[in-house]
């Protein structure tokens, strides 16, 4: 793993493109970021379509890469990097066949290191545990500091903490972590490069 985690952005679940390509522009050009991930609700595949044509120009314009939540087709002809699985394991197989080997596939596993290690072994390039706390939902299970510490020592598979990070739980897992996914943690505040920002300097 690398020595500083790195970023790893999240969208906003709803946004509009109008406003929102603006504001992530500047946060690109600001700050260091790894991958770029689009989280929205919807499953309009036009409205989706249209915003993985927008946000690719900009990313790859600045060599950064840029992935989906779950819908590996629209990854496909819409020229993304890859895409990033939302059920464990299950679509892994899947996706690899319609992206093929150069596509970056991640899976986020929740809680589980079994899930987690059968994500590792199908051949993911990433694996994502969450949440860091109780957020509410769900069950209420969390993906401990011990987790991450593990998986940084025995598996070689990249990791990426995401959910409910906060200073306390940044803190934990900073040292065991490749990459940090960061959303509602920034688009929720009124500058989100400032929240943003805060959260690289803990990094350090």
């Amino acid at each position: 793993m690398t020595d500083t985690a790195q970023i790893y952005l999240q969208t906003p679940e709803q946004f509009d493109l109008a406003d929102f390509t603006p504001v992530l522009a500047k946060i690109l050009d600001a700050i260091p970021i790894a991958c770029l991930r689009i989280s929205m609700t919807t499953n309009e595949a036009k409205t989706l379509g249209r915003a993985a044509d927008a946000l690719r120009e900009i990313c790859h314009s600045r060599d950064i890469a840029i992935v989906i939540d779950n819908h590996f087709r629209l990854a496909e002809t819409h020229g993304l990097d890859g895409v990033h699985i939302t059920d464990g394991a299950k679509s892994i197989r899947e996706a690899r066949k319609q992206l093929g080997k150069d596509a970056i596939i991640g899976a986020f596993c929740g809680t589980s290191k079994h899930a987690g290690i059968t994500a590792a072994e199908i051949g993911v390039d990433y694996v994502s545990f969450g949440p860091l706390a109780d957020t509410g939902l769900g069950d209420g299970s969390t993906a401990s500091p011990e987790l991450f510490q593990w998986w940084s020592e025995i598996i070689e598979v990249p990791v990426v903490a995401e959910g409910a990070i906060n200073d306390t739980t940044l803190a934990s897992v900073k040292d065991h972590i490749d990459f940090i996914c960061l959303g509602k943690e920034i688009w929720g505040e009124n500058d989100p490069q400032a929240a943003l920002q805060a959260i690289v300097a803990q990094l350090g």
